[in-house]
């Protein structure tokens, strides 16, 4: 007999993020987190300035998600309402040095680092004179660590309560299954200790499903999917060449590895937020390079393991989120708690299939109308119609 092929297992992710994903721009002060709010929002700020601190509260904004088949979907259904994906995202204060001991605005920065479902880490690798550098230079390898001391520091100060916490349960002795669990926590958080002293970050290794409900209950703030935006000149991110580079790419495999690194230039989207669609398309044409905002919000989705079914009709198009696995009781969910309780099923059509008929009654009429129970497993682009009891549908 052949050899079984080796099933490779996915790695379980942290978190739990849905259809209102929320992401936090992090980075020390003036390295252009709130520019760069400013652009991939295409609203105004209300206050950049050039000087630590001038975001006190966490800014808000939602931003949608580029996405080519929602707009297919809406030229074919023609719907009276159209809903896209969302990303709302937070421009969180400058951290600075000493921030895990409460430095600057630190308890705020981390606080609010707690509330989101992942981070854009902005990294400076641009010189301008007329732009003060918190530490007084560029030295994107030094931000990098500051910024992952901090994060870690507060972790180890969270995980150790977390510990104490679990210690309390476990030393009552006995059986009970409380007192076992606890003892199991006191194992896995001791682990987390460990590797945030060394250095490493809680979100880039391997746990177990049950490992993963203790870490997502403790909200680590390492915990918390990255990706590095590496802030470049107009001049560099034209030409993809950074001296810096290197070593961030480096540094990030050493100690965030697996996450993803994206060149781009605040300088350039800035200037590109201000026009009109047809003058951004000129303009980029004229300069010979693309925007890096569609990038930089897709990839984060991939990164949270994140897909994207519909629902369409005459009345609304609308694009859902859910994590990859998800099975159509709990899509159902997202829409309303009810129809996840009452589910009977899921009427499934696939994204070419209605790219090529564009009639549903076409569509039932070949024979592509798919019919599926609670054990089905979303598909990324699926288009959906969920039938359950008491008439919700």
């Amino acid at each position: 007999m052949p050899p079984k092929k080796k099933v490779e297992e996915k790695k379980v992710l942290l978190g739990r993020p849905g259809n209102n994903l929320k992401a936090g721009i992090v980075g020390l002060a003036n390295v252009g987190k709130s520019t760069f709010f400013q652009s991939i929002t295409r609203c105004p700020l209300g206050n950049p300035a050039n000087y630590p601190f001038a975001t006190i509260e966490p800014e808000e904004a939602r931003v949608v998600v580029p996405s080519p088949r929602f707009d297919n979907l809406c030229d074919i259904y023609k719907p009276a309402s159209k809903v896209p994906a969302h990303l709302t995202v937070y421009d969180i204060a400058g951290l600075t040095k000493g921030a895990s001991a409460g430095e600057g605005l630190g308890n705020a920065f981390l606080s609010h680092i707690r509330a989101v479902d992942s981070i854009y880490q902005v990294v400076r690798c641009f010189d301008d004179a007329e732009i003060v550098h918190i530490e007084g230079d560029v030295d994107p390898i030094r931000d990098l660590q500051i910024i992952n001391e901090e994060l870690r520091l507060k972790d180890i100060e969270f995980a150790q309560k977390a510990l104490e916490n679990a210690h309390k349960i476990a030393r009552r002795g006995g059986q009970s299954l409380e007192v076992k669990q606890k003892r199991e926590e006191t194992v896995l958080i001791e682990r987390i200790i460990k590797l945030l002293e060394d250095g490493q970050r809680v979100a880039n290794q391997s746990w177990a499903p049950k490992e993963v409900e203790v870490i997502n209950s403790m909200f680590l703030l390492t915990a918390k999917p990255c990706i590095y935006l590496i802030n470049l000149s107009e001049k560099d991110y034209i030409r993809k060449k950074n001296k810096h580079l290197l070593r961030v790419k480096e540094w990030v495999d050493k100690y965030s590895p697996g996450d993803v690194i994206i060149p781009f230039s605040v300088c350039m989207e800035e200037r590109l937020s201000a026009m009109s669609p047809e003058e951004q398309e000129e303009e980029l044409k004229k300069i010979g390079t693309q925007s890096a905002i569609p990038k930089i919000i897709t990839t984060m989705r991939q990164k949270l393991g994140l897909i994207s079914f519909f629902t369409c009709g005459p009345d609304e198009v609308r694009e859902w989120t859910v994590r990859e696995g998800t099975k159509a009781p709990q899509a159902a969910g997202v829409i309303h708690n009810d129809l996840m309780n009452t589910f009977i099923l899921a009427q499934i059509m696939r994204y070419p299939d209605v790219v090529e008929y564009k009639d549903d009654n076409a569509i039932k009429s070949a024979g592509k109308l798919l019919q599926k129970g609670k054990d089905y497993v979303v598909e990324d682009g699926d288009i959906i119609y969920f039938r359950a009891a008491a008439g919700k549908n």
